[in-house]
């Protein structure tokens, strides 16, 4: 009987400490069992043979949105095909009552139940949630959440308070299902993450992600921009939703959080001023765990020279010069993790006039392709690309050393990538349901060829292999037998 279920033999493995590493991993029922060099191909049931291939471990995609504007069971189905074509193996995605997702509010002990059956069984990778309390009484139930269903992060959104979809200033209940959703509720949350987090015996995680964009400077900004009728497209929205509404509702948040002590992460930060003020958070606040996280389109697109308004996000596609400063962020390690706010949004949902087109598109599928191409050209080391994408993002949120690393006892979530030839982005390619990509022809290195789930082939060449078996991580995830060592 063989010792092994699996050998990948021949690999060039980026390996926590280690860096690039000419190794081979074995794996034996779902778990790697052996890092090392020359592990005989007899000692394996099966041989997959990665010479001239990096080996990596799977990316976390942990900001996801499974459903915002599609029925969640049919969006899970095919946009965890697309996060396999980018060598992404966990995703985390988000959830909130109100409008959109399953357009409806309650206790998340009703509705949670729910969201896992849409999507058990559908799924090609292994999934967890990052849920918001849009609701006062929803916040009672963060100690649940986390003790019986294992959600280890929640959400707020900044820009709800006081603002509907198109900009205009309204009350916003109708959107949000919610009773009051002002900074009154965002402290109330804090408490109550802070407190869960400090009553854990163990070293684990529950925080709170923030999206920080200020909504009444957002008002004033979008009916001068209206008024005005210069500006057009993306250029329009970025003025409308200006850096500076970012940099006061980080400043906001790092007041509430210096305080309350609640672990935050600050979401999507899309400029260098953003950039800056949540630095600036940490500097005032060294006790404070605070994490930084960026997007592959605000590291890749600026409205210079994309002006689609099918590119519409929130926060806004910026000018190149915050590209270059986020990228002096991924570089000095200030930024912790990089993903992709995959959102499938069709091109339905995208016509019209700008301010009534919705925000979103995917991006899931180039995780690993876009920052290894583009990373790589900017002197990162393939180990630092893989701790932004992977490692960083698994502990944050309660993943590791299960997820994000080659390791013995972890995951055997491993992607095996050509690093030779170039291929253009094409929406066939990417594999979701969405019709278009703002990151069309853009000729990209590093596309896996292979992706391994827990020890099985689930993408090979192109095609996804077999039928979805992806599970839900109820998080923090066991440690048993999972340890370092090569």
């Amino acid at each position: 009987m063989a010792r092994f279920d699996t050998v990948v033999l021949n690999g060039q493995a980026v390996l926590p400490g280690h860096g690039l590493t000419r190794a081979d991993v074995a794996i034996k029922d779902g778990r790697i069992a052996m890092v090392g060099s020359d592990i005989p191909s007899q000692d394996a049931d099966e041989v997959i043979n990665a010479s001239g291939r990096l080996v990596l471990p799977g990316a976390v995609d942990a900001h996801f949105h499974l459903g915002i504007y599609r029925d969640i069971t049919e969006d899970t189905k095919s946009e965890t095909i697309s996060s396999l074509a980018g060598g992404v193996t966990s995703i985390i995605s988000y959830f909130r009552t109100g409008s959109h997702y399953l357009d409806k509010s309650g206790p998340y002990r009703e509705i949670f139940p729910e969201v896992l059956a849409a999507t058990e069984g559908h799924s090609r990778v292994d999934y967890g949630y990052h849920l918001a309390p849009m609701m006062r009484s929803q916040i009672g139930e963060i100690g649940d959440l986390v003790g019986a269903e294992g959600v280890a992060s929640f959400k707020y959104y900044m820009f709800y308070k006081g603002l509907d979809l198109s900009g205009a200033s309204s009350d916003a209940r109708g959107y949000t299902m919610s009773d009051s959703y002002d900074l009154g509720h965002l402290f109330e949350i804090m408490e109550k993450v802070a407190e869960v987090q400090a009553s854990r015996g163990d070293d684990s995680r529950v925080s709170l992600s923030i999206h920080c964009e200020q909504p009444e400077l957002i008002r004033i900004f979008t009916e001068r921009v209206k008024e005005a009728g210069v500006l057009k497209g993306l250029q329009a929205y970025s003025a409308s939703r200006p850096t500076l509404t970012e940099h006061l509702s980080i400043a906001e948040v790092g007041v509430l959080a210096g305080h309350t002590r609640c672990p935050i992460n600050f979401l999507h930060l899309s400029s260098g001023e953003a950039l800056d003020a949540a630095l600036e958070v940490k500097r005032q606040h060294p006790e404070l765990d605070a994490r930084l996280e960026t997007t592959l389109h605000h590291l890749a697109l600026s409205n210079e020279s994309y002006n689609d308004q099918r590119g519409k996000v929130n926060p806004p596609i910026r000018a190149s010069e915050d590209i270059e400063a986020l990228w002096r962020g991924v570089k000095s390690g200030g930024i912790d993790w990089v993903c992709s706010d995959h959102a499938c949004c069709s091109e339905t949902h995208k016509e019209g006039e700008l301010w009534s087109a919705l925000p979103g598109f995917g991006g899931t599928a180039l995780i690993y392709p876009f920052m290894l191409t583009e990373g790589l050209r900017r002197s990162l080391s393939p180990e630092r690309v893989v701790n932004l994408v992977a490692t960083n993002p698994a502990r944050a949120y309660g993943l590791s050393p299960r997820k994000g690393a080659i390791i013995i006892g972890a995951d055997a979530d491993l992607a095996i990538v050509d690093m030779d030839g170039t291929h253009p982005v094409t929406t066939e390619r990417l594999l979701s349901a969405q019709e278009y990509t703002p990151f069309e022809g853009m000729e990209l290195t590093g596309w896996p060829v292979r992706t391994l789930l827990r020890g099985s082939t689930v993408f090979v060449d192109g095609e996804v292999v077999g039928e979805p078996t992806g599970a839900y991580l109820k998080r923090p995830l066991s440690t048993t037998e999972a340890r370092s060592g090569v």
